[in-house]
């Protein structure tokens, strides 16, 4: 414990109004100087002459935090009787940077996320309520969290802070790359000996999709794009060694405009992009462009049907087509037509 001085006091003095503004107003709770007053009283057992808060108020205005007020004018008279007109300064407020809809979605991104682990996730939203005032805090008691339905690794923000650290200083890194075993723990991937696999990885970016964080980079042994899921990684490490440019991986240029990049690859698997086509019904349109962006190709058809051409991962594309089977027809590439016939033969022998 420390005590404050009544010098150092009046230094603070500016800072505990700011706070106030922030904790108790909005536009819908104003504060008059009197309750500023009482709650610098109530807060930090501050005693004040009304004038110094008007005086930190206004020094708060100049310093260009956005603050708002309204200001009555009233009439008043000097020692001699003399009459002249001043101005009662109100109603006093602060415009957060934040609007709290748009906490109330970060907070809900957060929520719902499968990646970042139960406690983190508290910690987090814990952060997120105070870019808001209390009134904003008490709206959202009703937000039930979920939590997490399987084990998660504890050290995802980790992971996150050193990759965008050997991002910045173009290195590369390594780690383990993991595996859920039947006991719901993380098992590092073996290599040919046995031993704990090390990754050694040229990363470009990280991603968001589907409410997982995936590293995008490149395997050092390789000259192709690999996506790496951040909470299956452990032991990470920056390397002294100078990371691969893009420029020498095949089809770098995808990865520069990651929003056409993340739809081609809707599973985050690595390996080929292709040019698909398949026919479906115009009900499905919503989906498609959930999963694929407007990326794509509509063509109108006889009897209620459409055609559809994208571009995707050919591992993924064919994941989807076997998730909508019912409601999709390929029609090119011929290759994956033959691989959807295979696998639906070979799924339909199970059930003999």
């Amino acid at each position: 414990m420390f005590s404050i001085t009544h010098a150092q006091s009046k230094k603070l003095l500016i800072i505990y109004i700011l706070k106030i503004l922030r904790k108790y107003s909005d536009e819908e709770h104003k504060l008059s100087q009197k309750d500023i007053l009482d709650l610098l009283k109530k807060e930090y057992g501050m005693n004040v002459e009304r004038k110094a808060i008007k005086r930190n108020l206004m020094d708060l205005i100049e310093c260009e935090f956005d603050i708002e007020y309204e200001a009555f004018p009233r009439k008043v008279k000097n020692d001699f009787g003399e009459e002249s007109e001043n101005y009662i300064l109100t109603n006093f407020y602060i415009n957060s940077e934040f609007t709290d809809s748009e906490i109330r979605f970060l907070i809900n991104s957060t929520l719902y996320s499968k990646a970042i682990p139960q406690k983190q996730k508290q910690q987090l939203i814990s952060k997120l309520e105070n870019l808001s005032n209390k009134y904003f805090k008490s709206r959202v008691k009703y937000l039930n969290n979920i939590s997490n339905t399987i084990p998660t690794n504890q050290n995802v923000f980790l992971n996150i802070e050193i990759i965008d650290e050997a991002i910045s200083k173009n290195l590369k890194i390594s780690f383990n790359y993991n595996d859920y075993g039947l006991d719901k723990k993380l098992h590092p991937k073996k290599d040919e000996t046995g031993k704990d696999k090390v990754y050694i990885i040229n990363p470009y970016q990280t991603v968001s999709n589907n409410g997982r964080h995936y590293l995008i980079g490149n395997y050092d042994k390789y000259d192709n794009i690999s996506h790496y899921r951040l909470d299956r990684i452990t032991n990470i490490k920056i390397l002294k060694e100078t990371a691969k440019s893009k420029t020498t991986i095949k089809n770098h240029n995808d990865i520069y405009d990651l929003s056409k990049y993340i739809s081609k690859s809707i599973y985050m698997f690595s390996g080929n992009i292709i040019n698909v086509s398949f026919t479906t019904k115009p009900d499905l349109i919503n989906d498609i462009l959930d999963w694929f962006g407007d990326d794509v190709t509509f063509k109108e058809l006889q009897h209620d049907e459409i055609s559809v051409t994208v571009k995707a991962n050919e591992i993924a594309i064919k994941m989807w087509i076997m998730q909508y089977i019912n409601h999709v027809k390929v029609t090119h590439p011929q290759e994956l037509i033959e691989s959807i016939k295979a696998d639906l033969k070979s799924a339909l022998n199970k059930y003999k």
